[in-house]
């Protein structure tokens, strides 16, 4: 989709048309969710801070995020791709792969299932999708943003080396900021640059994601789309208008963050094995603490035990914490329980 967010709000209110808009809060210490394409022309982007942004265009108007809308929208979007294909794999609320490679419609070409898609978004939900189209995922990935806004990009077998060799590598999906910044310190800044390495070498200097970096260089990616991937994890994380030093303030935003997680929790009837706390300092430096228990935490009251648990082993605080977030991961269904006696605390890092 097509700046999401942003677009889902200039379609409902009709004066943010045409003008610079950024989901999030202007808060001192807010972030822009996402950003419209009038202000991103600005340099405005997503995970920004706001005053950054707002130094950029001060014209740009925020708003408030609309979660609950941005996920029926997406529901509705995910309805009309299962009307072409069972093999659909969401990213996240905005994006996803088919496999359209035998499409219920009996489309002839993936390009024309991609039109007609496309074509059904517009006229359903007043939003415009660009899609990437070709014989693999990495590839479609790439392709999807080259004629964006509300546009189609293909890459045919016979063009995809060739396509990636002119790409510079931060433009990969799977490499990031770092892995970038590594490559371009052994002298590989393009597609064609990556091509040139052993698989040797790649793997010495990026161990596991060697074999990968090889394969994408030479646009060989052999993942399938996984249709109802399985959810590892649930989380959610708060950063504070000040930065906190009091333990009564600091347990206060864990509990909250855990009654965030237990309301996911209670809607999904999923609970977790571990649970999850991560705290950020006013210099930025990032921590967590974990524990995994033998039965998931089933309630609230456990959840909330557990993370301010957690939280406490960072006592005393000598430097301000400007976020917390709490998240279960090791997820099991409420009929994968069978009560048993707890055993806590099996590891703790």
């Amino acid at each position: 989709m097509d700046a999401f967010y942003a677009s889902i709000e200039q379609r409902d209110n009709p004066e943010l048309r045409g003008k610079p808009v950024a989901v999030g809060s202007a808060a001192k210490r807010g972030v822009v969710a996402a950003a419209s394409y009038e202000a991103r022309a600005f340099g405005v982007r997503s995970a920004m801070p706001s005053a950054t942004a707002l130094r950029k265009c001060p014209e740009l108007l925020f708003v408030p995020p609309r979660f609950d809308v941005y996920r029926a929208v997406s529901n509705e979007i995910r309805e009309i791709f299962h009307a072409y294909t069972p093999l659909v794999e969401p990213l996240s609320l905005d994006e996803g792969y088919l496999d359209v490679t035998e499409n219920l419609r009996g489309i002839p070409t993936a390009s024309g299932t991609a039109a007609e898609i496309r074509a059904r978004i517009l006229e359903q939900t007043g939003l415009t999708a660009s899609a990437g189209v070709s014989y693999n995922k990495f590839l479609a990935k790439l392709a999807s943003d080259q004629k964006k806004p509300n546009g189609q990009f293909v890459v045919t077998p016979n063009q995809g080396p060739g396509f990636v060799e002119g790409l510079p590598v931060e433009r990969f999906h799977g490499v990031g900021p770092v892995t970038a910044e590594k490559m371009r310190a052994l002298g590989i800044h393009i597609g064609t640059d990556l091509k040139r390495q052993t698989l040797a070498f790649l793997e010495e200097h990026f161990g596991k994601s060697g074999a990968w970096c090889y394969g994408i260089a030479r646009g060989e990616d052999n993942r399938a789309v996984v249709a109802n991937r399985e959810r590892k994890s649930s989380g959610s994380e708060t950063t504070f208008s000040d930065d906190l030093f009091a333990a009564t303030d600091i347990e206060a935003g864990i509990c909250a963050m855990a009654d965030d997680v237990w309301a996911w929790c209670e809607k999904t009837a999923t609970y977790g094995h571990t649970v999850t706390v991560k705290v950020k300092y006013a210099d930025f430096r990032l921590i967590t603490r974990s524990r995994t228990v033998s039965m998931p935490v089933t309630t609230q009251a456990k959840l909330r035990e557990l993370s301010v648990a957690l939280v406490r082993t960072v006592y005393p605080v000598t430097v301000g914490i400007r976020l917390v977030g709490v998240s279960v991961s090791k997820l099991a269904s409420v009929d994968q329980t069978i009560p048993q006696l707890e055993l806590e605390l099996l590891y703790e890092e």
